[in-house]
C-alpha cells in the first residue's frame, strides 16, 4: 500500500473542506443583513409618512385611481379570470405556483388555446415542482397553439438543483397589460365551488384594474427575463392607462425573492405592524412567525392594540400547523385572540391593518415567503376597501372556534413537544 500517496491525497481533502468553509464563512459574513431589531415606527398606517417610506422602501410607488374586487373562492374567482383571458385582445401573462391537469386547469388550458390561436401573445411560468400533476399533452396542446409555457426550477421531484428551495410561489394574471388577478388561488379542483367542502380551499383573490397593473406586469416580465432572457416591452404589455376616477383607492405592488428584493415581503409585515395604532387582523393559512414577528406582535399589544389571527384548523400540512402552534403560546398570553377556521382547508393571505391599510396575495405570514420563495402582494390605502375586507374577516370568523391562552396552554404534553420540534424546522416552512 502507497500510504504516501493517500496521506496526499488526504491533505488534499482537508485543504479542499477547509477552502470551502473559509468560503462559505466569509459569503455569509459579506451577505446583505437582515432586519434583525425591533422597528419603531412614530407614525401610524394613515400617516403620509407611511405611504411614504413604504414607496421608497420597496421601490414601486403607491398609484391612485385603481378598483381593486375582492374575489372569493372559485366560484368568484375562476369565471372572472376565464372571462378576462377570452376577451383578451393583445398580451395574456401568467405566473403560478400550482396547474394541474383537471377541470379547472382544462378550461383554463383550452382558453389560452384559443386566444393563442386568434393571435393572442401568451407567456405562462409554472413552478416546476408545481406542475407534477400537470399532465404533459395539456403542456404539449398550449405549446402547439403558441402560448409560451415555461417551469421554474425542477419539474421532477428527483431532479437536483443548487437553489432547491427557490419557487415561485405567485399566483398573478395579466391581460392586455389592463387588468390584473393577484391572491392566493392555484389552477386546480381543490379551489372549486364556494369554499364549503372539506377537502377545498377557502380562498381570496384579487382584481385590480388602473396603473397599479403595469407594475404587477413588471413583476412578471422580470421573471420571464431571468427564466428566458426575453424582454417583454411596449404598449402591449405596458399601454398608457388613466387613473380612474370612480374608485380612488391607491395601491402598490411589491414582489420579493431571494434573487430580488429579498426582505420585502417581511419588512412589509413588520412595518405595518409597527405603524398599527388601533387594530390588527391577520388571516393566514401558514402563520409561522419569527422570533422577531413575534417580538414586534408583542410590543403591538403593548401599545394596546388588539390583534385577531384566523388559521386553519385544518391544513395540507400537519408539520406547518405543529410549527405554527409552537409560536401561539406568548401572543396568547399577550391577549393576541386566534380563531381557527373550520368550514373548510383556509388559504387566505391577508393582513388589515387600522381599518384602512391592506396587503393581500400570495405571502403567508412565515419565513419561506418572507425569505425563499418568490412572492407577489398588492398594499391598498384605501378605508372603503378595507371594511370591505373586515366584513369578509368577521364572517370567516363566524365559521371559526375561538382558542384561547388556556386551552394552549392546557393541551397535551406530546402535543406540546410535537409543537416545539416542528418548530424548530420553521425556517424551512
Amino acid at each position: 500500500m502507497n500510504l504516501k500517496k493517500y496521506t496526499s491525497r488526504g491533505s488534499l481533502l482537508v485543504i479542499f473542506l477547509g477552502l470551502f468553509f473559509i468560503g462559505a464563512i466569509v459569503l455569509k459574513a459579506t451577505s446583505s443583513k437582515k432586519i434583525g431589531k425591533l422597528i419603531e415606527a412614530n407614525y401610524s398606517v394613515d400617516d403620509p409618512a407611511f405611504r411614504e417610506s413604504m414607496s421608497y422602501l420597496l421601490g414601486p410607488s403607491f398609484l391612485q385611481g385603481n378598483r381593486v374586487e375582492a374575489l372569493l373562492n372559485g366560484k368568484e374567482i375562476f369565471p372572472a379570470m376565464l372571462k378576462a383571458i377570452q376577451e383578451a385582445t393583445n398580451t395574456i401573462t401568467l405566473e403560478m405556483y400550482i396547474w394541474e391537469s383537471g377541470e379547472v386547469g382544462g378550461d383554463f388550458a383550452e382558453a389560452f388555446i384559443e386566444r393563442a390561436k386568434a393571435g393572442v401573445k401568451i407567456h405562462v411560468i409554472v413552478d416546476g415542482m408545481g406542475t407534477l400533476k400537470l399532465k404533459d399533452e395539456d403542456v404539449k396542446a398550449m405549446k402547439d397553439a403558441g402560448v409560451q409555457f415555461v417551469k421554474l426550477g425542477r419539474d421532477k421531484w428527483y431532479k437536483l438543483k443548487l437553489s432547491i428551495n427557490h419557487r415561485t410561489h405567485r399566483k398573478l394574471m395579466v391581460v392586455d397589460g389592463k387588468i390584473g388577478f393577484i391572491g392566493g388561488v392555484c389552477i386546480g379542483d381543490k379551489w372549486l365551488g364556494d369554499g364549503e367542502e372539506k377537502d377545498h380551499w377557502r380562498d381570496t383573490h384579487f382584481r385590480v384594474e388602473g396603473a397599479a397593473v403595469k407594475q404587477m406586469q413588471g413583476i412578471f416580465a422580470e421573471n420571464w427575463l431571468q427564466t428566458t432572457s426575453v424582454v417583454l416591452q411596449g404598449p402591449d404589455y405596458f399601454p398608457e392607462i388613466r387613473e380612474r376616477e370612480d374608485s380612488p383607492a391607491a395601491v402598490q405592488c411589491f414582489k420579493s425573492g431571494p434573487k430580488d428584493g429579498e426582505e420585502n415581503a417581511r419588512l412589509v409585515h413588520l412595518l405595518a405592524i409597527a405603524a398599527a395604532r388601533k387594530n390588527i387582523r391577520l388571516s393566514h393559512a401558514y402563520f409561522v412567525p419569527d422570533n422577531l414577528a413575534v417580538e414586534h406582535l408583542l410590543a403591538a399589544r403593548k401599545r394596546g392594540v388588539k390583534i385577531e389571527i384566523i388559521v386553519p384548523f385544518k391544513n395540507d400540512s400537519s408539520v406547518g400547523k405543529a410549527a405554527s402552534r409552537s409560536r401561539w403560546d406568548k401572543l396568547a398570553e399577550a391577549g393576541v385572540e386566534f380563531f381557527e377556521y373550520k368550514q373548510s382547508l383556509y388559504h387566505c393571505k391577508v393582513m388589515i391593518v387600522d381599518d384602512v391599510f391592506v396587503s393581500a396575495g400570495s405571502v403567508n405570514f412565515d419565513n419561506r415567503s418572507f425569505r425563499l420563495n418568490d412572492e407577489a402582494n398588492i398594499n391598498v390605502l384605501d378605508k372603503k376597501f378595507a371594511t370591505a375586507q373586515i366584513k369578509i374577516f368577521e364572517k370567516d370568523k363566524q365559521k371559526s372556534s375561538a382558542l384561547s391562552a388556556a386551552m394552549l396552554k392546557n393541551r397535551p404534553w406530546y402535543s406540546k413537544a410535537a409543537d416545539y420540534g416542528a418548530g424548530l424546522l420553521r425556517s424551512q416552512l
